[in-house]
Parts: structure tokens; C-alpha cells; sequence
């Protein structure tokens, strides 16, 4: 049987920052990817958004490794020449009730260590972005937008730099463990599976996080999380806009409410929504139209004007239920399900992107690779 010291499962930008890292360690690393490239599904389908750390619970990974990774990212695009923008983001409050809970959101800010917030009233705003309606807001300037399928793929040839192969067209079926490591059981697309030892695992596979953890026989203390998927929907507007910064409403339960991101050609995009689904469906839609109309009206009226269309949709990996509060990353390590050099990762939603430096090289530090 063929053996490779480090195997990550899931071609994302989090498995491929962790091929990276362990790359960069020195480390022998293989990363395998069930579709014909990288990043082809929760990770290539999102927002571009580099999160400062705003909305996060103070002391949470997502709040640590958000914070941690947000500067690692700037760092890494000005290094590899990739582009970027900190244009900034407007959190408005539409009511004065809302605009009340603008001081709870900066004060949560803060105590993640994010002080750039500044208040500002409703002329202020109109000032900045004059198509935008509301009763007042927070500015992040240290908000951006980036180019994430160029950082992904710069990650791709880091890995292949450091002597790191992937494995695409291949889906890890299932995980035993051995004495001194694992075997990993495969199949490609054509039907046929090998096994491969490793010393190290790493279940970076979004979506499927579960389903594969499921077949690893770790501590009878350790239970799988499972995961739900709530999918995201972005509608484009017909014709040019003006906008030039982000705007985000006040946050809404299991997610960011539907905010207006731009790519770095200056495009207007909106969304995501939350919609809580069964099973794994990227198939468009457009029933979701009126309620984005409804949405996008409370801080652009002048949406009403304009034709809405449905151009993507993702799914967040969610590991709690429709109705309840969010849920921390969960990063299992060997202090979690016992077992060594063996690290998965549940719930890495939104800031995934953002923290993706950081999150790799926490895995590293769990699974002992440093």
C-alpha cells in the first residue's frame, strides 16, 4: 500500500491553506479533491469579502482567527501581487429601533480588538453613498474586497512549490485507523478505489465534514456534529451602479442579512439570503426575487427600478439548527476524539475565507506538525 505522511480531504481554501502550511513545514502532503479543480463549491461560491472581525464572540475562533487571519491574508496578497481592495463597509440601521443596536455591534467590535468603527448619522452616509437610505450606520474601513479564486490558486502552486501533489476526481469514501496512522479509502470518478496510509488526516470536506467523519472510529466519547445546510442565493441588478462601498443591513439569524458587495471591476451584486435545504442543491432559482426586493428597498428604494437576477448560489455548512443562535468553528483535534495527528474541521462557514491563513495554521499546531 502506497503511504503519504500528511492526506487532506477537500480541495477548499481551507484544505488547500492547510496543504500550504504543512508544506511549508516541510511535510509531505497530498490533497485530495472530489471535483476536477479547486474551490469548486462552498469556497467558489461566496462573497469575496475580507472580514475585519466585527460581529464575532469575543473569545471565539471565529473572532480570533478572524482577526489573526485577516492580516496574514493582507499580508499574503501584497507578498503574491494579488489584487484587493479595502473599500470599506457601511452596517446601516434602517429603523431608530435598529440604529440602537448600531452601539452593541461596535462594542462587540471593539472587544475583538477591531477599533476602527466609526458612528455616523444619516447625512454622513448619504455623503458617502448617496443612494442609500437609512437612520444611521458603522463604517469599517478595514473591510475589503479580494480576488479569491487568484488566492486559491496561489495556494495550489505554494503546496506544488513545497513538493505537494492533488489528487482531483477523487472522493475519500472512508477513514480506518491504525496502528501508528490511518488508512484512507478512495474512489475516482471512473469507479475504482485504492487506500492510502498516512500518519496525519486532515477532514477538511465542508459540506461532507460529517459524513466523512462519521467513518472514523475515534474516542466513543466524541460525537460527530451533524451538518445542515443553509443555501445562499446573490441576485445581480440590471445596469451600473454607483456604489462604492459595501453595505451591509443590521445582521439578521443565520447569516449577515442580504448586503451589497462589489467585485474589483466595481460590479453590484446582493445577497446571500438564508434558506434552509435538505440536501446539497446549487440549482438557481428565482422564487426568492420579491423577498431580495423587499430586502435591498429598506436601504436602496431605488432597487424598485431596477430588474433583479439570480446569478449564484452557496451553501453555508451549518452545525446547528434553523432557529438557533450560530455556532464557533469547530476544529476537533486529538484533546477532542483522541486520536493523534488526526484533525477535523465542522461548521467553517463565513469568515472561513478571511480566517483561512490563521485556521491552517491552527490545524498544524493540533495535529502536531509544527
Amino acid at each position: 500500500m502506497d503511504s503519504v505522511e500528511c492526506i487532506i480531504a477537500g480541495g477548499g481554501v481551507i484544505g488547500l491553506a492547510i496543504g500550504r502550511a504543512l508544506a511549508l513545514c516541510g511535510r509531505e502532503v497530498l490533497v485530495i479533491e472530489r471535483n476536477g479543480d479547486i474551490g469548486l463549491e462552498t469556497s467558489g461560491r461566496n462573497s469575496e469579502v475580507i472580514h475585519a472581525g466585527i460581529y464575532y464572540p469575543p473569545g471565539s475562533l471565529k473572532a480570533r482567527l478572524c482577526r489573526a487571519g485577516k492580516a496574514m491574508l493582507v499580508d499574503y496578497l501584497d507578498r503574491n501581487a494579488l489584487p484587493y481592495q479595502l473599500c470599506g463597509k457601511l452596517i446601516v440601521a434602517g429603523t431608530p429601533e435598529q440604529a440602537g443596536r448600531l452601539l452593541a455591534i461596535k462594542a462587540n467590535a471593539r472587544a475583538n480588538g477591531v477599533l476602527s468603527l466609526e458612528l455616523l448619522d444619516r447625512e454622513h452616509i448619504r455623503e458617502m453613498e448617496p443612494e442609500i437610505v437609512c437612520e444611521a450606520g458603522l463604517f469599517s474601513p478595514q473591510t475589503g474586497i479580494f480576488d479569491s479564486r487568484a488566492y486559491m490558486r496561489s495556494l495550489f502552486s505554494d503546496i506544488a512549490a513545497g513538493g505537494g501533489s492533488i489528487a482531483f476526481h477523487t472522493t475519500v469514501v472512508g477513514v480506518r485507523v491504525l496502528a501508528g496512522g490511518y488508512v484512507v479509502e478512495t474512489s475516482n470518478t471512473d469507479g475504482e478505489g485504492y487506500a492510502l496510509r498516512c500518519a496525519t488526516f486532515i477532514n477538511a470536506t465542508g459540506l461532507d465534514a460529517s459524513a466523512l467523519g462519521e467513518t472514523i472510529q475515534a474516542s466513543a466519547d466524541w460525537q460527530v456534529p451533524d451538518t445542515r445546510y443553509a443555501r445562499g442565493t446573490y441576485y445581480g441588478v440590471e445596469g451600473k451602479t454607483a456604489f462604492r462601498h459595501l453595505v451591509y443591513p443590521i445582521p439578521e439569524p443565520g447569516g449577515l442579512g442580504v448586503h451589497l458587495t462589489l467585485d474589483l471591476d466595481g460590479q453590484s451584486r446582493f445577497g446571500p439570503d438564508v434558506e434552509w435545504i435538505d440536501g446539497i442543491d446549487y440549482r438557481l432559482s428565482d422564487h426568492r426575487r420579491e423577498h431580495f426586493r423587499t430586502a435591498i428597498a429598506r436601504y436602496w428604494p431605488d432597487v424598485a427600478q431596477r430588474e433583479l437576477e439570480p446569478v449564484f448560489c452557496g451553501i453555508r455548512p451549518k452545525i446547528v439548527s434553523e432557529g438557533q443562535p450560530d455556532a464557533d468553528f469547530l476544529i476537533a483535534g486529538p484533546e477532542i476524539h483522541g486520536l493523534p495527528r488526526l484533525v477535523q474541521l465542522f461548521g467553517i462557514e463565513s469568515p472561513g475565507m478571511t480566517a483561512s491563513l490563521a485556521i491552517a495554521d491552527h490545524v498544524v499546531r493540533l495535529a502536531g506538525m509544527d
